[in-house]
């Protein structure tokens, strides 16, 4: 039963090796010398295992060399490795690269909107009620300088307080002017129409209105004629000198992002060209909803390029560690709890080894915690058929382990009775104390023993068993 077990075995593992053996029919999978012992197979039929040389007996092809021993035995030097002819190596397509050491950078990739900054808006609005005479600003949108007339309004409380600033300069009452004079500084009554006030001696009927900052008109809300309250908006000014840019970023990605750190911004309407800037703010709350949160940018727009209102796709580069262990991404073999890097080493040797992974790094990159070291050279291509190479050979070995005598059976060991499980891994969860078949596959179970999930489906069955 263990033999037909691991026969069954041998045959799934060597349908996934089973075409790359077949392309490569013909070439010796590891040199031989002449006290080394070398087994045959058939890429089609991989059950067809034979210690010389010939044709398979199921469809004829001729049987490719898999296995070597020496003296029957398997060789102690590099257990583990698999040897390859250079040939086979290059047409396999290995390609290698070296494990480096170097900074570990992450790049965080959002998509932002571009907003006008809460600090450079500007209201204008009168402290007295009046009414729009003339409007010298009269469209959204267009740009304003400081000091430049928006409106002229007529205000009877500003015409009262300019004729009795005129009678106070003819009383001599250096108190009572003073005081007049903060009174038409109030209404925002400038030094320069005081003084322009004092030489002409005659109140102004209009007033002129001027802007208060440089900005583009984002808000009109008045027209010529119009009667406008104390404290109502008349315009809303921005400045556009510099703009805010809020993107949404996913929680995980919060711990890379700082105050202070580099963003780079790209637009659609203009490829090519990047504009830089830097964190200025990590809001405190994360949407329940997109589990993100909002991180605001601050960008110098001199040529007005950046546009509130508009999409933008953000990066953000944050460097986790000066001096990582990098291998490429494309090395690695994930498979479930497992991760594998091939090892190349000399003679056409390749070494299956077990890494420990960490971040994952910009350009391809993935951090090694644990498994490999630096200026070790490793496979980045080609090392799917390496892995299958490994689990056959691995197969076969077991299958070629002497089986060991059974133990007595009495009072202490009655509770290590041989347990079976089906030989595929997705059912491991199958396990018998008795020989049959799988109720899921139809397959017949294996001692637990033969197959690389048998420890731990058995651990499980016997915990569940109170064995």
């Amino acid at each position: 039963m263990k033999s037909r077990g691991l026969m069954i075995l041998i045959l799934l593992l060597g349908a996934a090796l089973g075409w790359g053996l077949s392309r490569y029919a013909g070439q010796p999978v590891a040199t031989t010398t002449h006290t080394e012992k070398t087994l045959f197979t058939c890429g089609m039929h991989p059950q067809i295992i034979q210690d010389h040389p010939g044709n398979c007996p199921i469809c004829g092809m001729k049987l490719t060399a898999i296995r070597k021993q020496e003296n029957g035995k398997q060789a102690t030097a590099d257990a583990q490795a698999i040897v390859i002819d250079s040939v086979t190596v290059q047409n396999m397509g290995i390609r290698t690269a070296l494990v480096t050491r170097g900074p570990l950078r992450r790049v965080i990739r959002a998509v932002g909107s571009i907003e006008y900054r809460e600090n450079a808006l500007t209201e204008v609005t009168t402290k007295f009620k009046g009414w729009i005479e003339n409007l010298y600003v009269d469209t959204t949108g267009q740009p304003v300088r400081r000091g430049e007339p928006l409106f002229a309004i007529y205000a009877p409380e500003l015409f009262s307080a300019q004729t009795e600033y005129l009678l106070t300069l003819g009383a001599h009452d250096e108190t009572l002017r003073q005081s007049v004079a903060r009174k038409l500084k109030f209404f925002d009554f400038s030094d320069a129409q005081i003084a322009a006030l004092e030489q002409t001696q005659q109140p102004q009927k209009t007033v002129q209105v001027y802007a208060p900052a440089d900005g583009f008109v984002i808000e009109k809300l008045a027209v010529a004629g119009q009667m406008v309250e104390a404290g109502m908006r008349i315009y809303r000014l921005a400045a556009l000198d510099s703009v805010w840019v809020q993107a949404q970023i996913y929680e995980r990605d919060l711990a890379f992002v700082k105050v202070g750190q580099e963003a780079t911004v790209t637009l659609s309407y203009l490829p090519g060209r990047e504009f830089h800037g830097r964190v200025t703010y990590v809001y405190p709350s994360v949407d329940e909803k997109t589990r993100t949160a909002r991180v605001r940018m601050e960008l110098s727009n001199p040529d007005f390029f950046l546009k509130p209102g508009m999409f933008a796709e953000v990066q953000l580069a944050a460097e986790l560690e000066p001096a990582a262990l990098l291998v490429p991404d494309m090395a690695v073999l994930r498979s479930g709890a497992q991760n594998t890097v091939f090892v190349a080493l000399e003679g056409g040797r390749f070494d299956p080894r077990a890494v420990t992974l960490g971040a994952t790094a910009e350009n391809g990159m993935q951090q090694v915690l644990t498994g490999l070291k630096e200026g070790e050279r490793i496979v980045t291509s080609g090392q799917f058929m390496l892995d299958s190479e490994s689990q056959l050979r691995e197969a076969i070995q077991k299958m070629l382990k002497p089986t060991a005598a059974p133990p007595a059976v009495g009072p202490a060991t009655e509770k290590a009775a041989l347990l079976y499980t089906c030989p595929m891994a997705e059912h491991a969860d199958v396990v018998s104390d008795k020989p049959g078949q799988c109720p899921k596959c139809a397959m017949d179970l294996v001692p637990t023993s033969t197959v690389a999930h048998g420890p731990q489906a058995e651990a499980v069955w016997r915990k569940q068993h109170n064995h």
